[in-house]
């Protein structure tokens, strides 16, 4: 028997049994899809994690770990140990081979929401993503002293709207210390939605933040002392302090001359970390999720593998007289493998096939919901190499799988009565 006469013994022994052959393509295009499926959201997810922030060359602190400056400044977790002087983020923007240097001031918040003191260079220069700027879903950037700005998901969460009326609280999380309510905002821009921190958070400017706190002393409000809104607006709001900075190079590759100076500054004890570096680290402790949807992408492949040969040894008992025929015109044991492996092997091509078709048409259909409304961006690329290795380890399973089939073909045809060829 030659290996053309094979390949259309089992085109034509698998057209005959199509309805069945077909449920068994269908689960392979399933797993396929399920398995590549989890493997694009891990990838996909990290970079998603990775590019929080991007175009920015460091993030300058307080001498802390690089880790928790990351976290605060980045993510908004967490607090600052200490602060740094404004005299400081004027020497940054005069330092050698600096840009701009966009200041961050934490500490307060809106309902659960961290609120962020920065200028208006924050929507000049931030970046996410793929270098992506920050673009408005309705209304302008903060003009007025007491305007805000809010990201997609507090607008959502809360229902809020262009013009509504806000009030800020002294500290962060749902532990607020006392509400700033003599002095309200009115939001006149949202976001849209990025799939990062800034979704979560409200902007309005540093003399904002000031204005809010030149009552205060130390964390608490002053006794008997009281300066209204409008007050405010006639006093010296110059920022004396911010939690954090963000820079920005003329050339990336003086990052590590400029990281240098910044740690030898003078003034004051600062550190200046590489965003990406540290976000690397940072994922290395929370890694463990992406660990289980490594093991879940096994799960996926091992079901699928013994889905294929279940349906394969099902499928036996209606082909023992085709086995027969076989095994009577002389057909090998060899012959009977590779007619069955090569049937599963065929499965498994065009299932899989059919699998990465329809998570191509799912990621260009769904990508931009999946970005608006979970902040995950997916996106057509090459496969990467562990996607490669999950193909062939997917074409190579479906091979083995066949092969318990195909020998327990060859016993069924010898209880018929069938003699193995001399």
């Amino acid at each position: 028997m030659t290996r053309g006469f094979l390949i259309g013994l089992a085109w034509r022994s698998a057209w005959n049994r199509r309805f069945t052959l077909a449920l068994t393509v269908c689960s392979i295009a399933l797993s396929t899809f399920m398995l590549l499926g989890v493997e694009r959201v891990r990838t996909d997810l990290r970079g998603s994690f990775s590019s929080a922030v991007s175009g920015t060359d460091l993030i300058v602190g307080p001498r802390t770990g690089s880790i928790q400056l990351l976290l605060y400044a980045v993510f908004r977790v967490g607090a600052a140990t200490n602060n740094i002087r404004w005299s400081s983020i004027e020497a940054l923007q005069q330092l050698r081979g600096v840009a701009w240097v966009v200041p961050l001031s934490l500490g307060d918040s809106h309902r659960g929401f961290p609120v962020l003191g920065t200028t208006t260079a924050y929507f000049d220069h931030f970046r996410h993503g793929e270098q992506q700027p920050l673009r408005l879903r309705d209304g302008t950037r903060f003009q007025d002293l007491y305007d805000a700005v809010i990201g997609a998901e507090v607008a959502d969460q809360l229902g809020y709207r262009v013009g509504q009326r806000i009030t800020l609280a002294h500290g962060t999380g749902e532990i607020n210390l006392s509400d700033h309510a003599d002095k309200p905002f009115t939001v006149v821009g949202v976001l849209a939605r990025t799939g990062t921190p800034v979704d979560r958070t409200v902007h309005i400017s540093l003399e904002a933040m000031e204005a809010l706190h030149v009552d205060w002393m130390a964390g608490m409000p002053l006794p008997g002392m009281h300066v209204s809104a409008e007050e405010a607006r006639r006093m010296n709001l110059q920022p004396r302090s911010v939690t954090a900075a963000l820079v920005g190079l003329q050339n990336r590759a003086a990052v590590f001359s400029v990281q240098r100076q910044v740690n030898n500054f003078g003034g004051e004890p600062l550190m200046s970390i590489l965003p990406g570096v540290a976000l690397d680290e940072l994922w290395d402790v929370v890694g463990a999720g992406e660990r289980a949807l490594m093991l879940m992408s096994g799960l996926v492949a091992l079901v699928s593998m013994a889905g294929l040969m279940s349906v394969v040894l099902a499928g036996l008992n209606e082909r023992r007289r085709e086995l027969a025929v076989l095994r009577a015109v002389g057909a090998s044991l060899r012959h009977v493998l590779l007619l069955l492996t090569l049937e599963g092997l065929l499965m498994t091509l065009v299932g899989t096939g059919l699998g990465i078709a329809a998570l191509s048409a799912c990621v260009l259909a769904l990508g931009p919901w999946l970005q608006a409304d979970f902040g995950l961006t997916l996106q057509l690329s090459q496969p990467t190499l562990m996607q490669g290795w999950l193909l062939a380890g997917l074409l190579l399973a479906g091979w083995v799988a066949s092969l318990l089939p195909g020998w327990r073909a060859y016993r069924l045809s010898l209880a018929d009565g069938l003699s193995p060829r001399v």
